[in-house]
């Protein structure tokens, strides 16, 4: 990640500068674009590190969300910076203006570098936030290829309204997978479901589990996009002593291993027994 900001932050510079020399909107949209992925990266890497300090008394789960907490402000940032770029790009499409076609075509090979080398060095991220940064490399590598092509048609067709069509383009395609990632990053943030067929193996797995008759207050949450949290209550189907109430721990155990969560908080209730859960509801 510290190499990535360094290359997004450095290149968003040249970028500007680069963009403004060319009179090209559709390096201006990159320069942005790069600026708020070079924020988020920082971010993402200050964050990363603190998300790695153990639990303590105030946070008892430790400090996983900040890393999702950074994917959001991340989309949040490229949310605001995608809409700058269009509000500037949808005038030039009735007066286009024609860009120098060589510096587009420079700025587009170290584009293609710069971004590319981000992307590999980010690969096989597993958080969520690792996996939202190298998406927005990765498409800002597939926006420089595009520059490339038009800046070589440009050459050779004087075809200036091409430079804001492709600022526009790019920047609504990067808009639509932001605000995906985004209202993932939301819906985690409000302990939504990290995976609803997930889940349901999950209650089938504990349902097909011997002695066990019911289960209810099922709840699978994340803590990063990653580490995923399970809280259930299961029923036995009989009064357990001692014995059999081991004998049931480690056949849970067993059933729940090749899920991988990182926490779980698993009740078992007695036939009859009230759920301390269902009368504090029912009183509030």
């Amino acid at each position: 990640m510290a190499i990535a900001f360094f290359l997004n932050l450095g290149f968003a510079i040249i970028e500007f500068i680069g963009g403004l020399l060319t009179n090209s909107t559709a390096i201006m949209a990159d320069a942005v674009h790069d600026l708020g992925d070079a924020l988020s990266i920082g971010l993402a890497w200050v964050m990363g590190g603190l998300s790695q300090k153990p639990v303590s008394t105030h946070f008892s789960y430790g400090l996983k969300r900040l890393s999702l907490l950074s994917a959001l402000i991340n989309g949040l940032v490229l949310i605001g910076g995608t809409a700058w770029v269009l509000s500037e790009s949808l005038p030039r499409l009735l007066d286009p203006q024609m860009p120098h076609t060589a510096g587009m075509f420079a700025l587009a090979l170290l584009g293609i570098a710069v971004n590319g080398y981000g992307a590999y060095k980010l690969h096989g991220g597993k958080t969520l936030n690792e996996k939202v940064l190298n998406w927005h490399l990765l498409e800002d590598m597939l926006g420089w290829i595009a520059v490339l092509i038009v800046s070589v048609v440009m050459m050779f067709v004087e075809l200036p309204i091409l430079d804001p069509i492709l600022a526009i383009t790019f920047s609504l395609f990067i808009l639509f997978n932001v605000v995906r990632h985004t209202w993932t990053s939301i819906g985690l943030f409000l302990q939504k479901s990290p995976d609803p067929a997930m889940q349901q193996q999950l209650q089938t797995t504990l349902l097909a589990i011997p002695g066990i008759s019911a289960l209810h207050h099922l709840h699978l949450w994340s803590l990063d996009g990653e580490q995923h949290v399970l809280t259930v209550h299961l029923v036995s189907d009989r009064v357990l002593d001692a014995n059999a109430y081991q004998a049931l721990k480690a056949e849970v155990n067993a059933r729940l291993e090749p899920y991988r969560l990182a926490h779980t908080t698993i009740e078992v209730e007695l036939p009859d027994e009230a759920c301390r859960d269902e009368h504090y509801l029912n009183q509030h």
